[in-house]
């Protein structure tokens, strides 16, 4: 089985995250998004390969399948007066987002692709010690812990910085921009009945995003003044994943061409949505 070239868990514990080409590890290496080299030779850094996942890389297949499922296409979207798609998280009318699948999950992690199964994107969880990692291994406390996600792009870069806070019953977002600039927050309203969260820039609302259903699978994402503008819909895992794995995964569709800063709290809620909630008992919010 092959491991994708990524960044991962950097295996030597001395920096957040190394730099997999594929095949070894690299000298790259990065500390909350700022990068650096450390040489793998003389420096302790395990041949193993990052964690494997239970199921083969997501193909181009793959990822038409779970957009047909959707009964979406990216020309009818288009037609509407949505971006047409120009290969980075914020100018494709589709996003595909699907988390790697581990038997127990210690590092958040997940591959984003366009509707044409192209990887435009990966997140990645960061600034866990070997404490945290434990603990997410052994208990159910993970709900509870403080979590960072970066997403970068396919060179590495840093595209945007999500934060969510510990907590006890509801879920706040930090979405700050590369270098670490607050864009604004994606705040959990409510904790019974179908969840509700505000994209709040400032002290402006400007949108919310609703869940369909209790168990928080599927979303509707509305601007301030009530239109949709974007759904996200969770796809079928199969049974295997689903039964014995934490993956969860996601397509996001795009309604129009949207201004900032709603269109990054649209996209960040789309990579952290899973983040958010499915920290808690499974499908439950």
């Amino acid at each position: 089985m092959t491991t994708p070239a990524n960044w991962y868990p950097d295996p030597t514990g001395r920096f957040q995250v190394r730099s997999w080409d594929g095949a070894v590890w690299t000298d790259h290496v990065a500390n909350n998004g700022v990068q650096a080299t450390d040489p793998v030779l003389g420096g302790g850094a395990p041949a193993v390969k990052p964690a494997t996942t239970v199921e083969t890389r997501t193909t181009a297949a793959d990822v038409a399948r779970q957009v047909q499922l959707q009964g979406w296409s990216g020309a009818g979207i288009a037609a509407t007066g949505a971006v047409a798609g120009g290969g980075t998280i914020f100018t494709e009318p589709i996003l595909v987002v699907n988390q790697k699948a581990k038997l127990i999950e210690i590092t958040n992690q997940y591959a984003v692709f366009n509707q044409h199964g192209h990887q435009i994107a990966s997140v990645n969880e960061v600034g866990q010690n070997a404490a945290k990692k434990v603990l997410r291994a052994l208990t159910s406390v993970d709900q509870f812990m403080t979590h960072r996600l970066e997403i970068h792009d396919g060179a590495g870069g840093v595209l945007l910085r999500l934060t969510r806070p510990a907590k006890l019953f509801k879920s706040t977002i930090v979405v700050a921009d590369g270098p670490g600039n607050e864009i604004g927050r994606i705040v959990q309203e409510n904790v019974f009945g179908k969840i509700r969260f505000d994209l709040q820039a400032g002290s402006v609302t400007v949108g919310s995003i609703k869940a369909e259903n209790w168990r928080a699978w599927n979303f509707r994402i509305e601007d301030a003044a009530g239109t949709e503008v974007a759904r996200i819909t969770k796809t079928w895992e199969g049974l295997a994943k689903q039964m014995f794995t934490t993956a969860d995964n996601y397509v996001v569709q795009l309604h129009y061409a949207l201004p900032s800063p709603l269109l990054p709290l649209v996209v960040a809620s789309a990579l952290s949505v899973d983040t958010a909630l499915k920290q808690d008992a499974r499908g439950l919010g």
